[in-house]
């Protein structure tokens, strides 16, 4: 316990320092100092390490804001830099070549990580502008499902790579994840941005509507293809097993000496390898705590599609409103003047215009909570007319809470025997587990519309199988033969269906 307790301090104490690193960003010549590191950063890419106060002079004196720029106040600003950590200062133990080196100390000067890092982050922010940036990649999924699925083949010691071979692949499995998250977030952010929200109100929108409509469909559809592959091998990948494919890994790093990871006393060193794993395990499976991210995604995908079809068609319906219709009235008049017969007007007029003088009630009783319930089913509706003056006042009495449990527990009781009887009525059409819809009789339309509506829940899942109201799971299986279904109210052609029932725990008929 104490010994975690002094990681977690040494962690803790160095999160929670002030970075003096930063200073020379907001400091007041942090055009002179962002100057002088970029310097430094662009010859560290280019493998130079160490730099002389002259050489910075010269290359700085090529820029027009530094014409009036002195050595004297060069040395000031790198002492500045030296003393923030953003330089290392040393001494140059060489023969002085002036008597002027020979009283002056004559120092090199090197840059921090820190300072690298900061430099490489403001070039990426630099190149990004003020809009999110990030793509939807297809690709990437595929390339992280193989570079899983070579790890399960270590894991499990299908497959016997080197050391370097193993790490090479957790650091692809890690940049493709990676990847994969900001590409994403950035590009969620950028279509939801308010930027992209103006140009979708525009008319010009419409030219590249399909073109960001297909691009977003593609995109759902690869993830639903991986996603689910990648899914299947995570659930089937054990911590345990792991162990075998992070000791390879562990022994790669460690063939790299570094002086620090002998000073430095880990607790377990495969709990960083563990966390990484957990975090792509729950931003595709979720945990206790939310759904996954890759649930998010596919929704938020899914609404930016839906909201492209809604400015769509805000859009057309505003092209619409400002055309010009004279040449549909002219087309209309003729049409009535050819017309003999004033009854066949009267059609002609019902069907282009309505019908006049109508008054539409609305009244916020709900008579039923069936969505399959037909219109002429259901009972009418009443309606008050409350007098439109202004001393009426509604008549109000006191009321007791009245007790509805008995009414309650019967309309339950009806609930329930008429689901027991459509569950008799379905049964009588199973024959063999399976329901055959080219070998059905003529059937009650509410067996129709259940059988119906068993097909469009088969069809959001990828395994065609769903659960139905009676507790059994039904497989539902198509072709591209067409058939006939007979039922009381009419016939409906329709694709060859057959409805496979697993783990049915009624018998058969």
């Amino acid at each position: 316990m104490v010994e975690k307790d002094v990681v977690r301090a040494k962690v803790g104490g160095s999160m929670f320092k002030r970075v003096t690193e930063a200073t020379y960003l907001t400091a007041d010549n942090a055009w002179r100092y962002r100057a002088i590191l970029r310097y430094f950063y662009i010859q560290h890419e280019r493998m130079r390490e160490f730099l002389f106060p002259e050489e910075i002079f010269e290359h700085l004196k090529e820029i027009h804001e530094f014409q009036e720029y002195t050595v004297e106040a060069l040395h000031l600003d790198l002492d500045a830099l030296v003393r923030w950590g953003n330089l290392i200062a040393r001494q140059e133990m060489g023969k002085s070549r002036t008597v002027e080196e020979f009283k002056k100390k004559r120092f090199r000067y090197q840059c921090t990580p820190y300072t690298v890092e900061f430099e490489r982050m403001l070039i990426i922010l630099e190149g990004m502008g003020e809009t999110f940036g990030g793509s939807l990649e297809r690709t990437q999924f595929e390339r992280l499902y193989q570079a899983l699925l070579k790890i399960e083949q270590i894991a499990l010691g299908n497959l016997h790579e080197s050391n370097e071979e193993s790490a090479q692949v957790w650091e692809d499995v890690l940049t493709y994840f990676r990847q994969i998250t900001q590409n994403t977030s950035d590009y969620i952010a950028y279509i939801n941005s308010e930027d992209v929200e103006d140009r979708m109100q525009t008319e010009a929108f419409l030219v590249y509507k399909d073109q960001f409509t297909t691009y977003l469909r593609d995109f759902i559809i690869a993830l639903q293809g991986t996603a689910v592959q990648i899914q299947d091998l995570l659930r089937g990948i054990y911590p345990q097993n792991l162990q075998r494919f992070f000791d390879q890994v562990m022994g790669h790093q460690q063939q790299a000496f570094r002086f620090e990871e002998i000073e430095k006393e880990v607790e377990d060193p495969y709990e960083e390898y563990r966390e990484k794993w957990l975090s792509i395990k729950f931003w595709f499976l979720g945990n206790e705590h939310g759904d996954s991210q890759y649930e998010m995604l596919q929704q938020r995908t899914n609404e930016s599609i839906r909201r492209i079809t809604r400015v769509v068609q805000r859009l057309g319906e505003r092209h619409r409103l400002f055309r010009s219709r004279k040449k549909d009235y002219l087309h209309l008049a003729k049409w009535f003047e050819s017309i003999e017969k004033m009854e066949e007007a009267h059609q002609l007029s019902s069907v282009a215009f309505g019908v006049f003088h109508t008054r539409h009630f609305h009244i916020d009783h709900i008579p039923t909570e069936d969505i399959y319930t037909d219109i002429w089913d259901e009972q009418p509706m009443e309606h008050e007319t409350k007098p439109i003056v202004r001393n009426y006042r509604e008549k109000t009495r006191p009321g007791a809470v009245t007790d509805n449990k008995e009414m309650k527990e019967k309309m339950k009781k009806i609930h329930l025997e008429k689901k027991q009887r459509e569950r008799k009525l379905i049964e009588q059409y199973i024959h063999n587990h399976q329901i055959k819809v080219e070998d059905l009789p003529i059937v009650e339309s509410h067996v129709r519309k259940l059988l119906l509506s068993w097909i469009g829940k088969a069809m959001a899942r990828k395994d065609r199988t769903i659960k139905t109201e009676f507790g059994t799971n039904v497989h539902v299986v198509l072709s591209d033969d067409r058939v006939e279904l007979h039922s009381e109210d009419g016939k409906l052609e329709m694709p060859k269906a057959v409805f496979e029932f697993v783990d049915r725990e009624v018998d058969n008929v």
